[in-house]
């Protein structure tokens, strides 16, 4: 798909307004829950109608008060970049995927989407604040080089408590974060679990773009998975699927391994940048295509920390994904 064609999908227009830095608190009065069905060859379902929907709060059915399947939704997406020393090797890659991103996700013709950059080695720096204009964010992500350890989940704090407001968060636009890393952290003050939390409470959805290699697994990837999983999200993995294509190379041996694609060669770069198109052009898809559901909770004065959701739709063989819950009551952020 060329870059004008892709870009073009997210065109449209509307107010901005953008606040002075500050805490994103949420009072939740009415859950606001983004939803995605895919069928069970992972395409989207994009037909539905609010009576499709099924939503349970702590296992009681509740009453749908909005309901939206537009395209094209206004979204504030915040683009986590990861600096480590575990970046290099693919380094050009990354970057250009997350260029790719922000050009189509923050197209500067359309004031309905805006976006920030968040980069994170040794620490997490909010490297461009909120802004509507992408190539803020791609002149600063040209100048980035990888070194360092990985404080993932700074960042994702950071997201959550440092940065500029649009108005209307977080009804319209929604929140999203994209992390471009292998989900590992070895730098943070903040843990996982507080994270999680932030994230829930504050209404983000987080996504992933993979940047684990063929061939390797870690276990941080669980991380990046949790998150996602947790807020709505998914992760793609654009690095795992450089050979499905590819038929008969295990037949000719090779010192360094039966590999089709040599590391070093025009194949095995193309099928690296081809999967990382993939998975931009796949996020971009899903952060822009969601149903959005929206209900006043029975019962939501009843003590208690977290309130989980289920959603489901009355179709087979289709899969489901929102956040697993949310919190009543927004978290107490200092400001900086």
């Amino acid at each position: 798909m060329r870059r004008s064609a892709f870009l073009q999908c997210l065109a449209g227009s509307a107010l901005y307004a953008q606040q002075q830095p500050a805490s994103i608190n949420v009072s939740v009065n009415e859950v606001i829950v983004p939803v995605t069905v895919t069928d069970d060859k992972g395409r989207f379902v994009s037909d539905l109608k609010k009576e499709d929907f099924k939503i349970y709060d702590e296992g009681k059915l509740q009453q749908i008060s909005y309901f939206s399947r537009e395209r094209n939704q206004p979204v504030v997406v915040g683009l986590l970049l990861d600096l480590s020393n575990a970046s290099r090797l693919h380094w050009k890659n990354y970057q250009e995927s997350a260029i790719e991103l922000a050009l189509a996700l923050i197209p500067d013709d359309d004031k309905r989407f805006s976006g920030y950059l968040i980069t994170y080695g040794n620490e997490a720096e909010l490297a461009v604040n909120t802004t509507q204009e992408s190539s803020k964010i791609v002149d600063r992500i040209r100048k980035l080089k990888p070194g360092g350890g990985a404080a993932l989940y700074d960042a994702i704090y950071t997201a959550c408590t440092s940065r500029s407001l649009v108005k209307g968060e977080p009804l319209e636009p929604r929140r999203v974060i994209v992390v471009i890393g292998d989900g590992h952290d070895n730098a943070s003050k903040k843990t996982l679990d507080e994270v999680v939390e932030i994230a829930q409470r504050n209404l983000v959805t987080v996504y992933g773009v993979s940047t684990v290699a063929f061939g390797f697994n870690t276990v941080a990837e669980k991380n990046l998975l949790r998150l996602a999983e947790e807020t709505g999200g998914r992760v793609e993995y654009p690095l795992q699927g450089l050979y499905k294509d590819v038929s008969g190379y295990l037949s000719t041996p090779s010192d360094e391994g039966n590999y089709a694609l040599k590391v070093g060669t025009g194949g095995y770069a193309s099928e690296i940048a081809k999967g990382m198109f993939r998975a931009v052009s796949a996020t971009a898809g899903e952060v822009t295509t969601q149903y959005i559901l929206r209900y006043v909770p029975e019962n939501a004065d009843q003590p208690k920390v977290f309130r989980s959701i289920r959603i489901s739709v009355q179709l087979p063989n289709v899969t489901v994904r929102a956040r697993k819950g949310y919190y009543p009551y927004a978290p107490e952020v200092k400001r900086k």
